[in-house]
This record gives C-alpha cells, sequence and structure tokens, in this order.
C-alpha cells in the first residue's frame, strides 16, 4: 500500500469514528429559571440631623432656628453663684476694673428660665458679640459703651428700658447691684425675627477625635492669671472627659445648685489689654497664641479676628483649622501681662 493510499484510508476511517461518535451523542438539557425570591430592604435611612452651631452637638434639623441670647453677666465674689452658667454654649472671661473678670455668656441650645446677675457692658463686648447676632443683655453701663454696642447688629436688651420691664428683676439671689436677673426663653420669645447665630468654630464629631485629643500634649489642668483678684484654673476629670472650674485659690467654682462648673473645651486667648480711660480693654481685632484643651490634652494654635463682626478663628501650626469637641466651651481672654503655665 503506497503512502497516498494509507493518508486516504486513515482520513476515511476518521470521518467513519465521526459519524459514529456523532451518532451516539444526546442534547444537553438546560435547567430552567425559577421564579425570583421575593426580597423585602429592612433598611432604614438614618434621619437627617443639622450640627448646633455653638455646641456642634447633632440635633434635629430646625431644632435651633431662635436667635442667641449673650448676657453680661458678673463675677465678683458677690455674685456667685450665678443662674444658669451650668447650662451655657459659651463663655468668655475678660479682664475689667480692679484685677476682676466678667463673663460674656451664651446661651442658644439649652435656655434655663432665668439667667444672671447681669452687670454693665465694657468696650470689648461689641467684638466678643457682633459674630453672634441675636440678642444681649445687660444692666446698662456708661453712654459711650452703651452707645458702642447699640451700634452693633445686635438686640440690645437693657435692664430698667420700657421693653425690659416685664422680663428683667431684682431677684433675692445677693444684694444690689448682684441681683439683676433676666427672665431668658420670655426675653428671646420676644426676637423670633431674629436668625440664630452661624457656626463660630470647627467641630469635630467626638472628643477622640477633636484636634487637641489627636495631637496634643497631655495636661491635668492649667492655671491662669487676669490680674490681682483673679487666678482661676481648670482640672481635667478623666471620669466625666471634663474641665472642672477653679475660682482664685482653687476653690471649686460652683452653680446655684452646688455642682462645680465645667467644659468640653478650653480655649485660651493671649490678647493685649489697653487701659483706656481706667478701663481695662480687650483688643480682639487681630490676631496672637491660642491654646485649646480637649480630652485631657492641649495643642498650641494661633487666633485671630479680622473685623467686629468676624468670627474668631483658631489655627494649628499647619495652617488648618482646629477641631473642638462636641459640647460646651469656655474662651479665657488670658491679657498678655498675665500669665497662663499648664500642668
Amino acid at each position: 500500500m503506497t503512502r497516498s493510499t494509507l493518508r486516504i484510508a486513515s482520513v476515511g476511517a476518521l470521518s467513519a469514528a465521526l459519524v459514529v461518535i456523532g451518532g451516539c451523542t444526546t442534547t444537553e438539557v438546560m435547567p430552567s429559571h425559577s421564579a425570583s425570591p421575593s426580597y423585602v430592604s429592612t433598611y432604614e435611612a438614618p434621619p437627617a440631623y443639622a450640627i448646633a452651631p455653638l455646641t456642634g452637638e447633632q440635633i434635629e434639623v430646625g431644632a435651633l432656628a431662635t436667635p442667641s441670647l449673650a448676657a453680661k453677666v458678673d463675677n465678683h465674689p458677690d455674685a456667685r453663684p450665678q443662674i444658669g452658667l451650668e447650662r451655657t454654649d459659651i463663655v468668655f472671661e475678660e479682664l475689667v476694673e480692679g484685677g476682676l473678670t466678667r463673663y460674656v455668656a451664651v446661651w442658644h441650645s439649652d435656655v434655663p428660665s432665668v439667667i444672671g446677675p447681669v452687670r454693665s457692658i465694657r468696650p470689648m463686648d461689641p467684638d466678643i458679640i457682633s459674630p453672634l447676632g441675636g440678642i444681649v443683655a445687660y444692666s446698662g453701663g456708661q453712654s459711650r459703651f452703651v452707645e458702642m454696642m447699640r451700634a452693633a447688629p445686635v438686640y440690645n436688651a437693657i435692664h430698667g428700658q420700657r421693653d425690659t420691664d416685664d422680663t428683667f428683676y431684682r431677684g433675692d439671689n445677693a444684694d444690689a447691684p448682684h441681683n439683676v436677673l433676666v427672665k431668658a426663653p420670655e426675653v428671646i420669645a420676644q426676637h423670633l425675627d431674629l436668625a440664630p447665630p452661624p457656626q463660630l468654630f470647627a467641630f469635630s464629631d467626638s472628643i477622640a477625635s477633636a484636634t487637641a485629643t489627636k495631637e496634643g500634649t497631655p495636661t491635668a489642668g492649667m492655671d491662669m492669671r487676669f490680674g490681682g483678684a483673679s487666678s482661676p484654673s481648670w482640672n481635667w476629670d478623666a471620669a466625666s472627659q471634663r474641665w472642672l472650674r477653679l475660682q482664685t485659690g482653687g476653690t471649686p467654682d460652683t452653680d446655684a445648685n452646688g455642682a462645680q462648673l465645667s467644659a468640653v473645651n478650653v480655649v485660651v486667648l493671649r490678647v493685649p489689654v489697653q487701659v483706656i480711660q481706667s478701663i481695662p480693654t480687650t483688643q480682639l481685632i487681630g490676631s496672637g497664641e491660642a491654646w485649646i484643651s480637649t480630652g485631657g490634652a492641649t495643642v498650641r494654635a494661633t487666633w485671630s479676628k479680622s473685623s467686629m463682626t468676624a468670627p474668631i478663628r483658631l489655627l494649628d501650626a499647619n495652617g488648618v483649622a482646629v477641631r473642638l469637641a462636641p459640647g460646651n466651651t469656655w474662651v479665657e481672654l488670658v491679657p498678655l501681662g498675665g500669665s497662663l503655665a499648664f500642668r
């Protein structure tokens, strides 16, 4: 058999084999599709929330549509314990005459029925209060200072004026002049046409994520001196995750119920103070050194304020906004001529 004959025979045998194999194959049965199972989602979208502008806490949308109420609160020893300070969103402490301090206390998210005692206005108060808008309550003051406050974009509620006859009164908490009290909700209710305050500071979503907590130096407490008669301090309390306030001499600073005043954030601004016509006047338009304490730690920063109505900006060493923890804040305006020490 020649090679060509062998090749033809092989091809023929292969063809025959393929025919046999083809005849033995069966059609594959494909599985049928079953009906899709029914599915009911149990997911519920989380409720929308807003941020309280002065504390950074989560609130219901539209829950804080009212204006803020700032008040010039007395800090003379005869005025203590003050009423309502434990429920403030922010407190600013400033140097006044005689080496004493007074407060600009601000309520918005939690307004007590009564606040005070309120005292007279000072020349730095328009710079502190103007960024908030809203209302300021005080007992009067030198005409030049009252005119400055009236020129600010804030409603002035002043003791002794016709519009405060039903909301300001002298209480039995102390002797005059340390006893002018204010019915806070009633004052706010009279001015619901005013806008709520804007957000003043940057906030984190927790104490653990606040700038000072993450990046700061562990701090047991801080001691400040405003003047000869005022050297308050703060101690860290790990159990409550708050700073506890003490007055001059290390005495716990308490509210009207006997509880020690406290803060989630303590912001210290080193500020120049000029004595103008015998009145210490804090200079807030400018910039300077700042220290922010949260979560048992402190971070160094800079503060700046560009105008009367501009908020105070807090930036870290990299120029990034310092984030406070959600909660209340005390801002200590410590004079450059005073002192500040951390423990």
